[in-house]
């Protein structure tokens, strides 16, 4: 089979594919990275590679034609290489590729050049980034933004299994608004919306980057802390309290005010996460059955006892 066969094969192939000699020049340029790179064959070939053409630039910034090229490494050490890069197109724009370098032998196994294969994966990075998109979708709370319940329940999965593990101590708040069928009974729902979002967003000004707030469910919120202290729990709790006692939404010249009633566990040696939830929880009632607007913790329990 002739030269030109080869050639066929590879110009019908769908990955870019260019060989180089052992100083680098290219000898082979295939229509598939004429395609990807813009450039054609006639103004790639006998250009070095190092000449800075195609200028791969790795996922940390990292100029790989200067530092660290595949090509030269594979023909150096006979040892193939697979690295995304993000590769210089003619137009200016960057293009996404995922490269392999192979060294080329001769019939006597002598290294001679190399053959990069190189792909587009902007479509694979579009498909990550829908997945991703549609992963937060799935735990986000649509009409305030923070983690729904689902995502409520993969973080005490998580933060219970680091307290029995390792462990990492972690506190539990419920929140929930006072006596929210009123709004939404003198200013409707759209008012009680607008009142679900104020405490959300006084949930996120208040927490710590480590904490995680989720919309339980309606008008009642659960907040994870991890890595807290008691005194940090029972600060965070009667803050919140006070936050949102002094909140108000302005609506047509009125005022309308509203309060959170505050419930907060800590982790203990012996439990699973659902038990911290629970006494939690048990706390929030404690809360509520005291007139509303406050807040009740554990050591409140212990320290009267």
């Amino acid at each position: 089979m002739n030269e030109s066969f080869y050639k066929d094969i590879l110009d019908s192939l769908n990955d870019g594919i260019y060989f180089v000699n052992r100083r680098r020049e290219v000898l082979y340029w295939n229509k598939a990275a004429e395609q990807l790179s813009g450039y054609t064959a006639e103004e790639m070939l006998g250009k070095r590679c190092a000449d800075n053409t195609l200028n791969h630039v790795d996922e940390n910034g990292r100029n790989l034609c200067r530092r660290g090229c595949p090509l030269a490494g594979c023909m150096r050490d006979g040892e193939s290489r697979n690295v995304n890069v993000f590769m210089h197109h003619k137009d200016g724009h960057r293009v996404p590729v995922s490269i392999r370098s192979l060294p080329m032998r001769d019939e006597e196994g002598k290294i001679v050049g190399s053959v990069e294969i190189f792909s587009d994966r902007s479509h694979t990075m579009a498909i990550s980034s829908e997945v991703e998109a549609l992963r937060q979708a799935t735990v986000t709370d649509p009409l305030t933004g923070i983690g729904n319940r689902r995502q409520a329940d993969i973080s005490l999965n998580g933060f219970g299994n680091a307290w029995r593990q390792n462990k990492v101590p972690f506190g539990v708040l419920y929140v929930d608004i006072d006596n929210f069928k009123s709004v939404n009974d003198r200013w409707g729902h759209d008012v009680g919306d607008r009142v679900i979002k104020a405490v959300s967003s006084t949930l996120i000004a208040t927490l710590r980057p480590t904490d995680v707030a989720c919309r339980w469910g309606g008008d009642e919120f659960v907040v994870f802390l991890p890595n807290i202290s008691e005194g940090g729990l029972v600060a965070v709790g009667k803050r919140l309290v006070l936050l949102l006692r002094e909140s108000w939404i302005e609506l047509d010249g009125e005022t309308v005010s509203f309060t959170a009633s505050v419930g907060g566990a800590m982790s203990r040696f012996g439990d699973h996460a659902c038990d911290v939830m629970a006494r939690a929880d048990a706390q929030l009632y404690m809360s509520k059955k005291s007139g509303r607007n406050c807040f009740h913790h554990e050591e409140e329990l212990r320290e009267a006892s």
